[in-house]
Parts: C-alpha cells; structure tokens; sequence
C-alpha cells in the first residue's frame, strides 16, 4: 500500500490536490471578505443582513441542483484534465468581477460572481473525485480520496480566516491571484481521457437532472452510499449554522471562539480522512462508517450536555482567553473535535466507494448524482433548523436533533457494509 502522504510527491495526483485545495481556499477567501464587507460595511440593519445572508446562501448551492447532471455528463465524455483547465480559467474572469464588486461596494457583482463560483464548483466537483480511479491504482484511491478530503477543508478553514482578516480591497487582489494560481497548477494535471466513446450529452437540465438521480437510486448500494453521504452534509449544514448562535448566545463568547470552532472542525475532518486511511490499509470499505456514525453522535450530546448546563451569558462577551478559562470548556473542544474526526472517518470511505464501485465510464456521473441529493439534503436541513428555531426549539436542543440523525447514517452505512463488503 502506498502511504497517503506519499502520493503528494507524485504528479498523478499533486497538480489536482494543489488545484483543488486552491479552488476551496477561493471560494472561502471571496465568500467571507464579501460577508464581512456587507455586513459590516455596507449595511447597518439586522434584517438586510439576514436577507442578504439568505440569498447568498441559495445562490451558491442553485447550481449544484441546475447543473450536476450536465456536468457529470460532460466529465465522463470529455477528458477530465480538459474541463479541469476550462473551469481554471472560468474562475480567473469570475474573480475578476468579483474583485471588481469588492473594491466598488457593488452588490449585484459580488452575487453575480458568488453565483458564477457555485458553477466553478458545480462543474469541478464530479471530477475531482471521478479522476482519482483513473490516475490511482486501485489501492490509492481511499488515500488519495482522504487528501482530497483533508486539502478541501483546510482549504475551506485557510480561506475563511484570510478572508476575515483582508481588507476588501487586498481581499480583491488575493482572490485573482489564487485564481491565477489555480490556473497553472490545472494545467499540470495529466489527461484523464474518456472510457466511453458514447460522446452524448443531454443539455436539458431538467430531464437530465432527473434521469441521472433515478438511475442512479434504482442501484441499492449507490442509494445507500449516497444517501448515508447526505445524512453526513445535512448534520455538517445544521451543525456550521448552529456554530454563531451558539458561541454568541448560549456560550457567551465572541467571534474569536466562533473561529476557533471552524478551525477545531476543519483539522478535525482533516484527521478523520486521513486516519481512516490506515485503519482499512487503503481497501474501500464501508465497515469503519456505522461506528464512525455513532461516535460522532455520541460526541454531539455530549456536547449537548455540557452546553445545556452552561451558565447564562453576560452583557459582555467572553473572548478566547475568557472562554477557555470556563469550566467546561476544553469539553466542548474534545466534542468538537471528535464529532469532526469521527466525521471524517465516516464520509471518506463512502466517497471512495462511490467512485470505485461503478465502471469507470460512469463515475463522474455518479458524483454528479451524490451532489444533486446532498444539495437537496442541505436545503432540507435548513429549512428543519429554520422551522424548529421559529418554534421555539433551543440552539442546545437542535443538537439533540443532529446527534439522532447519526443514527440514521449508521443505519445506512451498516447496511451498505452488509451489501458489498
């Protein structure tokens, strides 16, 4: 077996590692330096805000649902390095109305290039796991989907710090030279040539959005794997927008914690996909995902207990140093951690699976699918967090909520290991 670490020296699967981790670092750059503008800068009215956080959200994940079909399709017909140097490009121009938005205060351009980057990342998702079988050997496609994992969330926590840090006008600067960036070490990525001659794409998004989930789902352990997949991004989406409140309301703490707690669940993730790797000796395998499950969510109401008899909070906030020198509060740390590690461990292997279980001609469609249903699984879980918050249901209550729907994805990972393994 080849170690994990290993494969970064390769030119198989460096250039796509750089390339996404780039792109993730990107996306979360713009996002937070455009967030932090906005509300800070720009308006002053908590109900313009919430709205405009509102909007921002459901314009990034709209073309997950409009164009993963078409995307899958193209990445199984097209060389996979091709669309990779495309979508590299697409990126350079819209960052560059991004940065014009950033440095004019201009709404509309931000939200147009916010839009245009959920594109970017609807169109290079299936491809950055569908490749991996076809520059990989058979036994370096659970590392190597591991690093893919671990670069995306570190590129995701690196990126939102900068981005909270910048100025919007540096912010500017920095999202056209990741972009750049990107761009050249897209170019390094070896061909990954079609494994199909059958070059037809179905450019009705609907029709073909509706189809590839069908075929998809009538397969038992594709409907499992992708199923069990979404139960981890709905708990992950009510988990990360659960973080502010809870830090701010039932912790009393400020933004700094709220930072912390980013930086906590990224590296834990970080680790998870990563140790997986040596638990299963790099065989894709679904056997470490029931438990994984079940201890993240033994994790979440253990986080649920201690924030459920935590003192009330203060006018004033408490800042890192404040927080930590609470009783209780290197609890929460050891929660957080281990519900991100044990989350880690639970979703790399199925990714793994997704891409290694069907033939080759069919693997970036069949991530184009698993995004189509965790989209609709994140919106879902939005809208369950935003009706139990309007009923009434506490921030610590909620977790109770996630910690149940663990098992849920223990179920289904179970059955998945009974199926194939």
């Amino acid at each position: 077996m080849t170690p994990s670490f290993r494969l970064l020296s390769t030119r198989r699967f460096l250039p796509l590692f750089v390339t996404q981790f780039l792109g993730a670092f990107n996306d979360n750059l713009f996002r937070t330096a455009m967030i932090m503008l906005v509300i800070y800068r720009i308006y002053n009215d908590p109900a313009q805000e919430a709205a405009f956080s509102a909007v921002a959200g459901g314009l990034f994940i709209v073309p997950f649902f409009l164009f993963s079909a078409l995307s899958g399709q193209l990445a199984d017909c097209h060389d996979k390095a091709r669309i990779i140097r495309i979508v590299k490009t697409a990126e350079i121009g819209i960052m560059a109305v991004g940065a014009s938005g950033l440095l004019l205060h201009n709404i509309p351009l931000m939200l147009l290039a916010l839009l245009s980057m959920g594109a970017h990342s609807t169109f290079f998702g299936p491809i950055k796991y569908a490749i991996l079988p076809q520059h990989l050997e058979e036994d370096q496609v659970l590392p190597g989907t591991g690093l893919v994992e671990a670069g995306t969330y570190i590129g995701i926590l690196a990126g939102t710090l900068v981005g909270g840090i910048l100025a919007a006008e540096h912010a500017a600067i920095g999202v056209l030279l990741v972009a750049m960036a990107g761009w050249l070490t897209g170019r390094q990525v070896p061909p990954a040539p079609p494994m199909t001659q059958d070059a037809g794409v179905d450019f009705h998004i609907i029709r073909s959005s509706i189809r590839l989930v069908s075929d998809t789902m009538h397969v038992r352990r594709l409907f499992l794997a992708i199923l069990a997949i979404s139960f981890f991004w709905a708990q992950g989406t009510m988990l990360a927008a659960q973080f502010p409140p809870l830090v701010k309301n039932v912790l009393g703490a400020n933004q700094d914690v709220a930072t912390l707690f980013l930086a906590i669940f990224s590296v834990g993730v970080a680790i998870g996909s990563i140790a997986v790797n040596r638990i299963l000796g790099g065989a894709v395998s679904a056997r470490c995902s029931p438990p994984s499950a079940l201890v993240m969510g033994a994790f979440i109401c253990h986080l649920w207990w201690t924030v459920h008899s935590w003192p009330a909070p203060g006018e004033i906030l408490h800042d890192l140093p404040g927080f930590l020198a609470q009783s209780g509060s290197y609890w929460v740390i050891i929660d957080l951690l281990g519900v991100a590690i044990a989350g880690g461990m639970f979703v790399v292997p199925l990714y793994a699976f997704l891409t290694t279980t069907v033939a080759k001609t069919e693997t970036a469609r069949t991530v184009a699918a698993n995004n189509i249903v965790n989209s609709g699984a994140m919106v879902v879980a939005t809208l369950v967090l935003a009706g139990m918050v309007h009923l009434g249901v506490s921030v610590a209550e909620t977790l109770l909520i996630v910690a149940i729907a663990s098992l849920g994805a223990a179920w289904l990972s179970w059955l998945l290991h009974k199926a194939c393994d």
